[in-house]
C-alpha cells in the first residue's frame, strides 16, 4: 500500500541514501521495508519520504532518512546485538533496528510519545522491541550491558554512565554539542584497553533533557 501511494517518492526515497553514501545493503532493504509514512503525523504523509526531519507530538522531531539511515549503518548491527536507544520519538528508529538487530530497548521521556510508539510498533508486528517510559540520562542499574547504544537528541557531554554499559566490542553513537546548534555524531568503541573515539558528521537534534516529562 505504502509503495502505491508514493512510488515517485519511494524511488527518490532509495536513490538519495545511495547517493548520500548508504551502502549497506542490509540497512538499505531496512529503510526500504519499514513503512515511514506510518511514522509521521497523519498531515506528513505526503512527506514522509523526503529527506527531511518532520515535526511529531511534545515538540520533537522524527529524523531524516538519511541520519537514521547513516546512524543505523554505523552501529554495525548483527542479530545477536542488544541495543539501547535513547530517545523513541515515533518509534521509527527503533523499528529500523529492530530489523537488524537481535532486541530493542527504546527509553522515552515524554509518556505521550512512548505509549503511541508501543502501540505502532505492536501493531506493526515489531515485537522484538521494548518501549520504557523513563529518563534517558538516567536509567536504572539492571537494564544494562548493551552491545549498541543509539541516542538521537543532543547530548554537550556522553554520559560515563552511558558508556559504562557498553559490553566489550560495544558501539555508542550520539550527536554531541550544543543543544541550540550543531552537534558532531560522535561513535564510541568500547576495546579491551578503553574508549576509541571517532567524529562522524554534523548534524542537528532536538535536546536530550533529563527527567520524564511532566504530562502536557
Amino acid at each position: 500500500m505504502t509503495t502505491n501511494q508514493h512510488p515517485p517518492e519511494k524511488m527518490m526515497f532509495q536513490l538519495t541514501l545511495r547517493r548520500r553514501g548508504i551502502s549497506d545493503q542490509a540497512v538499505l532493504r531496512t529503510m526500504e521495508e519499514v513503512p515511514r509514512d506510518l511514522f509521521v503525523e497523519a498531515a506528513d504523509r505526503e512527506d514522509a519520504y523526503r529527506d527531511s526531519a518532520l515535526p511529531i507530538a511534545c515538540g520533537q522531531t522524527i529524523s531524516q532518512p538519511f541520519v537514521v539511515a547513516y546512524m543505523t549503518e554505523q552501529l554495525q548491527l548483527q542479530k545477536k546485538h542488544r541495543v539501547l536507544e535513547i530517545g523513541t520519538g515515533s518509534g521509527y528508529q527503533a523499528a529500523v533496528l529492530s530489523r537488524l538487530a537481535g532486541n530493542v530497548l527504546t527509553v522515552e521521556r515524554y509518556r505521550k510519545l512512548a505509549d503511541a510508539a508501543r502501540a505502532r510498533l505492536e501493531k506493526l508486528a515489531y515485537h522484538n522491541v521494548e518501549v520504557m517510559l523513563g529518563d534517558g540520562l538516567d536509567l536504572p542499574a539492571n537494564i544494562g550491558p548493551f552491545d549498541r547504544i543509539i541516542v538521537t537528541a543532543a547530548m554537550e557531554v556522553i554520559p560515563d554512565n552511558l558508556i559504562a554499559r557498553l559490553e566489550v566490542g560495544g558501539v555508542l553513537i550520539a550527536p554531541v554539542g550544543p543543544h541550540q546548534g550543531v552537534q558532531t555524531l560522535i561513535r564510541l568503541t568500547r576495546t579491551e584497553t578503553g574508549i576509541e573515539r571517532r567524529e562522524l558528521v554534523d548534524v542537528r537534534f532536538v535536546p536530550a533533557l533529563p527527567g520524564v516529562a511532566r504530562e502536557l
